[in-house]
């Protein structure tokens, strides 16, 4: 039998692997055709908007580590909180270092676990 939460934790791991890689495939792999990001500023942004900003430098990752990744599984659908110290460049500014707080969403699509929609905050 598949253990789903260690599938979902290790998709978040997978997550910021991406982001820091820039791979934009990879990350496209992990979401949902209707993903969307809701950031810290209460900007909200399709996969598409978002990947455009991360591949054209708007927004800069360069270490992502996990203090927590809790998962609750309800059927077909589930909810992924991660909290991970990250170091990144956003909108030009300086590198900095951040408590994120990823608030995820997540169905099972055919079998497998797609993101379907992610709210950052701090911790």
């Amino acid at each position: 039998m598949t253990d789903d939460r260690a599938l979902i934790r290790e998709m978040y791991r997978k997550y910021w692997r991406c982001m820091i890689e820039k791979d934009a495939d990879g990350l496209r792999s992990l979401m949902a055709e209707d993903y969307y990001l809701l950031h810290m500023t209460g900007v909200k942004q399709s996969a598409d908007v978002f990947l455009e900003g991360l591949m054209d430098g708007t927004f800069n990752y360069y270490a992502a580590d996990h203090d927590s990744i809790k998962v609750t599984l309800n059927g077909s659908s589930a909810v992924l909180i991660g909290r991970s110290r990250v170091t990144a460049v956003v909108y030009g500014g300086r590198k900095h270092n951040w408590r994120l707080q990823g608030d995820f969403s997540l169905r099972k699509e055919n079998g497998t676990w797609k993101f379907t929609g992610s709210r950052a905050s701090t911790y």
